[in-house]
């Protein structure tokens, strides 16, 4: 169980880190509707349900919903593209507006903002309606005018920022936002932005962007793994295969089916030593549409991806993700891909090689719409934090996941993400009593981050205005404040038996609501020593009027690397001078006899 919170401690601790991250969204904005009906008849003309309309919801998608997202889970999100001046484009800036989002978005005169329009009724989808497609593209002045707002939202966020660098997240999904010129200078800029996610259908069209981050589907992975015209091997034993659509739909999960390799069961080598039957090269031919799996171990072919059959049940899209995360990281020249596979969740990797599996819970259709915009968020923002890797895909799979509940656009939000770790928002980035092993873990988790630890420790018996400003003052040397608070056992052997007048566990929770405060531990020991020697911090506080060289503690500390302050109190303000005025006062008033139990005693 502590492990467990301490987990989720450390998730929380992530999520509070990225508030007020500076994010700049750019790419295909679009306006999702959703159009709930009732059937209960079938219509005269033809075998089709007449449609009775009770509710209509607008919501931002694509580059919208992502920016959205950002702005939910806390970031700074700014939305950079090109949008319609139509009704459509009207909702999507009211969409913008109420999730908080900087709309930066650039008016397109003639260019009608893209649709997707959804009719359900007993919350499944009948039908969809897009408008919007590739050959609405920019044009040279519209081009302009989006360079324009790319440059000054930029510099807008960097000054928001006191000067730090933007995220920037790239959504491409083929509905003429990011034409060659806008890929061109996104490119040129590259060094304007400290982390840049990319998410593209296709990847090939980004060459020269490095990005941080890419997520594409697995359907998106296959297709620039055959358009890499990656090494093949020759093929042996019974093979599967997988048909695969010659263009992948501009957006929803890819679907594939399964079905026996042609050929019937034996494939034959996708390349030959005679040079008669050379291997795919480039775009798969329309014969080539399939991604094949056979006998020969894992590799790829102008038609995609091909894994071994014999290994046995269980090989499925991560197995043939996994294998191929380092040729897709080589291909994107991003540090980290992350392989979305629609309900089955995501496989990660990072420069260390090590593949990392998430999962999700399968979801009608009608309730993933959008799931992708909260994953790309949630990681973009915790790789902009500084997460570890796998920190960062797990908190991206639970935004993923808890969005999935109910029908329409996912959005996730801070609070419903802390809620999922068990804990409350307004309590998530200061909690209450940690335990040694769980501090350490912490503790390692903000130096990973690159954060400053201040260190303190007393009794904080009866809190009072003395210890707040010292408190205060204490957290403003670094980036955070660990309290280590003497057991009640300890207080009584260093103040006597009649202390302390609060338990311990008081003193912690009344020091954990402290705003300064993040950290709260207790040791038995006279000593903070042990807990110094754990924690090693930066910073080493103590309060009194001595200077630092008479601190017990001060040798330890420095040995460790860190530095020792003290901080004066507020005069009168000592908890043992408050715990006398309250004993003399007490003593000025005598209390009263009780009339009502002397009459009791004597009537019974």
């Amino acid at each position: 169980m502590a492990g467990a919170a301490a987990e989720q401690r450390r998730l929380a601790t992530v999520v509070e880190s990225w508030l007020g991250r500076p994010v700049l969204v750019v790419g295909d904005a679009m306006l999702d509707e959703w159009r709930f009906a009732e059937s209960d008849r079938l219509c005269r003309e033809a075998p089709a349900p007449v449609l009775t309309l009770r509710r209509r919801i607008s919501a931002a998608g694509g580059a919208a919903n992502t920016a959205v997202n950002v702005a939910t889970l806390g970031g700074r999100a700014v939305l950079v593209a090109p949008v319609g001046a139509d009704v459509a484009g009207d909702e999507l800036h009211d969409c913008l507006d109420r999730a908080g989002v900087w709309d930066r978005t650039v008016n397109q005169p003639g260019r009608p903002t893209p649709v997707k329009r959804r009719m359900l009724a007993g919350n499944q989808i009948l039908l969809r309606e897009d408008s919007g497609d590739p050959d609405d593209t920019l044009d040279p002045e519209g081009v302009t005018r989006l360079l324009t707002a790319l440059d000054c939202a930029t510099e807008e966020l960097r000054a928001a920022a006191g000067g730090e660098a933007p995220t920037l997240v790239v959504c491409d999904y083929g509905l003429g936002a990011l034409s060659a010129p806008v890929r061109a200078w996104l490119v040129e800029q590259r060094e304007r932005y400290a982390t840049v996610a990319l998410d593209a259908h296709d990847l090939a069209d980004w060459r020269g962007l490095a990005p941080t981050v890419v997520t594409p589907s697995f359907a998106e992975a296959t297709r620039l793994l055959a358009r890499a015209g990656g090494a093949t091997r020759p093929a042996a034993g019974p093979g599967l295969h997988l048909e695969h659509p010659d263009h992948d739909p501009a957006d929803g999960p890819s679907e594939l089916s399964v079905g026996a390799a042609p050929g019937g069961a034996h494939t034959t080598d996708v390349t030959d030593d005679s040079g008669d039957r050379p291997g795919p090269v480039g775009e798969p031919t329309p014969g080539e549409g399939r991604v094949a799996l056979t006998g020969d171990g894992l590799s790829v072919t102008g038609t995609g991806v091909t894994v071994n059959t014999e290994a046995g049940a269980g090989v499925d899209r991560a197995v043939l993700a996994e294998s191929r995360l380092a040729e897709l990281r080589a291909h994107t020249g991003a540090d980290v891909v992350a392989v979305t596979l629609d309900t089955e969740g995501a496989v990660v990797g990072g420069a260390d090689g090590e593949p990392r599996r998430s999962h999700s819970t399968p979801v009608p259709a009608s309730h993933a719409v959008g799931a992708g915009d909260a994953y790309l968020a949630a990681m973009t923002l915790a790789l902009a934090a500084d997460a570890p890797l796998p920190t960062a895909a797990q908190l991206a799979q639970l935004a993923a996941t808890i969005t999935v509940s109910d029908t329409g656009t996912c959005v996730c939000r801070r609070e419903d993400l802390l809620t999922a770790l068990d804990l409350p928002p307004e309590t998530a980035g200061h909690p209450s009593l940690v335990g040694t092993d769980e501090l350490e873990a912490l503790v390692a988790e903000h130096r990973e981050a690159g954060r400053s630890v201040v260190f303190t420790n007393g009794c904080f018996d009866v809190l009072h205005r003395g210890h707040v400003r010292y408190l205060e003052q204490a957290r403003a040397l670094g980036d955070l404040l660990i309290v280590a608070v003497n057991s009640d056992g300890s207080v009584r052997r260093l103040k006597g038996p009649d202390r302390p007048v609060n338990p311990v566990e008081d003193r912690g929770a009344l020091l954990a609501a402290l705003s300064c405060v993040d950290h709260v531990v207790v040791f038995e020991e006279d000593s903070p020593a042990a807990l110094i020697e754990a924690v090693r911090p930066d910073v080493y506080v103590k309060g009194g009027d001595y200077p630092p060289e008479l601190v017990p503690e001060a040798p330890l500390v420095r040995r460790l690397g860190g530095q020792v302050r003290t901080l004066g109190y507020v005069p009168d303000r000592s908890t043992s001078a408050i715990i006398e005025r309250i004993r003399a006062h007490s003593q000025d008033r005598e209390p009263e006899p009780d009339r009502s139990l002397d009459s009791h005693t004597r009537a019974s």
